[in-house]
């Protein structure tokens, strides 16, 4: 039997002591971040998203052993555990595959077959159920169990009771059900329908008559028929071949030649309808729904790493403007830290007076603050608010852009403990104006302080397991706030939270000993904070960077245990700390390779991609990055839907991307759809092979419907 470690190997096509070291470094209370940042040597430099996988992958087999171990005694409390049961236990690969093994041993509620043997007819249908060649003729048999006093009054009866017990053994045989589980894989067909005869035209009229293999249908199909049969609104069925089911069991089970067999065949039969196929059914709509729901948990996490790292729009006075009609446009200004200058409320949508009095008062704004962008919420509102921004960009002369911020959350966050904590003086309208101006300056900072779930970057998140949701969208948070860094001198107590190794309690530390003691001066000095141990320390001090520190290496993501090594490097490579500060360093990896890798790294203690990790760090301190990636599209001008023409060419930036294509901002209120068959010459199995989150693209209008308020777009000028 294959260990973890080696069924870990095979499935991620990796060393076993990669492998092994990995599981070590989990078991020893490593977070996924450190390990993949700075034990590159011990696994051959795997990312965190591999590593995650390899870590949830450990957990599903450690449970499964654990099951294994679970079923196997409770077997052998019944006295019923053999060598070849134990060892099939062993070797099932799947949970499932466990409780099949187990469930003839299983405790179950009482059922027919649990009367029938109450009733003493167990010996009649093992009997007839062995189809032996001197096997008597059913009805003469079952005969000889007549018992009134047991409720057998006649053999009919006798012959009723051992077909459940029969059939109940059939549904129990664990190889059967494997087969026909595999069958309907390969020959079952997903189908729904309308619930109503007469049924109304709603989002789910694609599926009032919708009928797909189930090796076949889409993730996103499953979620949506799933939707609709809990709203009443479809009926959902596997529909499966029957007699192709039936064949497969009578050939397991049906012995030719014998009297009972005609007998066994029926008993069969009432196996497969009455037990099997509905369990059946059940398992691959469970199925179907967790595969679609890790699908969309994956894409949901695929959408968020890049929104989270879109590259920020730093050093600049932003104005955030909160659209809203009855309650007004709620607006602050905030310094490029994103610390509050103003605040007020316009009424742009209270008809033209309205609209003239906020574009004075906010040209007043801009012109007292210098704001050089104004970041517009995409909620309600935000086309009238758009609008006026443009005329208020031309009422100022110009030197002004502006951009469409995804709002998701900001409400959430605004009304949220933290967002009070915060903010304790202001409306809770006003605290998603700031949210939305501090979403442009740095998209990261502020949305780690919202729900992930709340930011509106998937599908059906609503319908996905809660906890596995939000154990995915927790890692990519994670894995993005450590590849960028944090700032502990600046960093809010959400922001230090997601750095590994820190928790709420620890980052709360660390904001209360600045304010107590003044900045960090260095990486050393982070040790002083309460509850701040040194495990801590080791997870946490390469992310975080000390811009007050005198020493250049704090500034940077090398770890402390490295120091040495990078003063070495410096060495053999002829420089000093002085150059790393002045940035006047050569290319350090030239002259690592010219003077030999293996031979440098051996000299600095450090393995080779710790080396050429640090040697990158030493080249760029305090890099972001984020700075690496395209801008964002700000805009000085607005489009109506009614301006959009086919044929029309735009840029956009991608705002999600989902199943079937990705929907597109081209500065219209309204994204348009780029369907998955109109991004690309090519095949496409899901539109993240080619598109992400924050893309900047290039699109032509392929169909506006404004009525409906949709627009079709494509990235293939061909097709136009």
């Amino acid at each position: 039997m294959e260990t973890i470690t080696q069924i870990l190997a095979r499935e991620l096509d990796c060393r076993e002591d990669y492998i092994e070291n990995v599981i070590r470094l989990l078991d020893e209370g490593n977070t996924v971040p450190f390990i993949a940042r700075y034990r590159k040597e011990l696994h051959g430099a795997m990312d965190d998203q591999r590593i995650r996988a390899l870590a949830d992958r450990l957990q599903y087999l450690r449970n499964l052993q654990t099951r294994r171990d679970e079923v196997k005694q409770a077997i052998e409390n019944q006295g019923k555990l053999t060598e070849e049961l134990s060892a099939a236990i062993d070797a099932a690969a799947t949970l499932a595959e466990v409780e099949d093994l187990y469930r003839p041993y299983k405790q179950k509620r009482r059922t027919r077959a649990t009367v029938a043997r109450e009733r003493g007819l167990e010996p009649l249908a093992l009997l007839l159920f062995a189809q032996e060649r001197d096997c008597p003729e059913p009805l003469a048999e079952a005969e000889k169990y007549i018992d009134s006093e047991k409720g057998v009054d006649t053999a009919e009866d006798a012959l009723q009771g051992a077909s459940d017990i029969v059939a109940e053994l059939i549904s129990d045989d664990a190889a059967l059900r494997k087969s026909l589980r595999e069958l309907y894989q390969r020959r079952a067909n997903l189908v729904s329908a309308a619930a109503d005869k007469e049924p109304e035209d709603t989002v789910y009229r694609l599926y009032y008559d919708f009928s797909s293999p189930v090796s076949r249908v889409q993730g996103h199909q499953v979620l949506a028929i799933n939707r609709g049969e809990r709203e009443e609104v479809l009926k959902v069925s596997v529909d499966m071949d029957r007699e192709a089911a039936l064949v497969a069991i009578r050939r397991a089970v049906v012995k030719p030649g014998s009297a009972a067999m005609d007998f066994v065949r029926a008993a069969a039969e009432d196996a497969y309808d009455r037990l099997i196929a509905p369990s059946l059914e059940r398992e691959v709509r469970n199925a179907l729904t967790e595969q679609a729901d890790e699908g969309a948990i994956g894409q949901f996490a695929l959408n968020l790493k890049p929104l989270l790292m879109q590259p920020p729009v730093k050093g600049f006075v932003t104005m955030g403007l909160d659209p809203g009609y009855r309650m007004g446009c709620k607006v602050a200004v905030v310094d490029p830290t994103g610390k509050v200058l103003d605040t007020t409320v316009v009424y742009p949508t209270h008809g033209e007076r309205g609209k003239q009095e906020a574009i004075a008062k906010l040209a007043q704004l801009i012109r007292r603050h210098h704001v050089a962008h104004i970041a517009i919420g995409n909620g309600t509102a935000s086309r009238e608010t758009e609008q006026m921004t443009v005329e208020l960009i031309q009422k100022v002369g110009g030197g002004v852009s502006y951009m469409i911020v995804n709002e998701a959350g900001a409400s959430v966050y605004s009304a949220s403990k933290l967002a009070a904590e915060e903010f304790p003086d202001f409306d809770v309208n006003l605290r998603s104006a700031v949210s939305i101006a501090r979403r442009l300056q740095d998209p990261l900072a502020e949305l780690v302080k919202i729900d992930p779930k709340s930011i509106g970057v998937g599908q059906y998140q609503h319908d996905m397991p809660q906890a596995r949701l939000s154990q995915a969208l927790d890692g990519v948070v994670e894995d993005c706030v450590n590849a960028v860094g944090v700032d502990v001198n600046t960093a809010s107590a959400p922001l230090l939270t997601r750095v590994a190794g820190l928790n709420g309690t620890t980052a709360r530390n660390i904001v209360k000993y600045r304010e107590e003691n003044g900045p960090f001066t260095t990486r050393r000095q982070i040790l002083k904070v309460p509850k701040l141990g040194p495990k801590a320390f080791e997870q946490c001090a390469g992310f975080l960077r000390v811009p007050e520190s005198q020493s250049p290496l704090d500034h940077t993501a090398v770890h402390p245990e490295s120091y040495a090594a990078a003063e070495k490097l410096l060495e053999l490579c002829g420089c000093t700390m002085a150059d790393v500060e002045a940035g006047t360093l050569p290319d350090l990896k030239k002259r690592l390779e010219s003077y030999g890798l293996e031979q440098a790294a051996q000299e600095c203690g450090v393995g080779v991609p710790t080396l050429l990790d640090v040697a990158a760090e030493l080249m760029k301190p305090g890099r972001d990055p984020r700075d690496e990636l395209p801008a964002p599209v700000l805009r000085t001008d607005v489009l109506d839907i009614k301006d959009l023409k086919p044929g029309m060419e735009l840029k956009g930036t991608v705002r999600n991307v989902i199943d079937f294509g990705a929907f597109v901002d081209i500065g219209v209120h309204q994204d348009g759809l780029v369907h998955i068959s109109q991004i690309c010459d090519r095949f496409l199995k899901h539109p993240s092979e080619v598109l992400s989150v924050g893309d900047v693209v290039t699109v032509w209008v392929k169909e506006v419907d404004e009525k409906r308020k949709r627009i079709s777009l494509t990235m293939r000028k061909d097709k136009l």
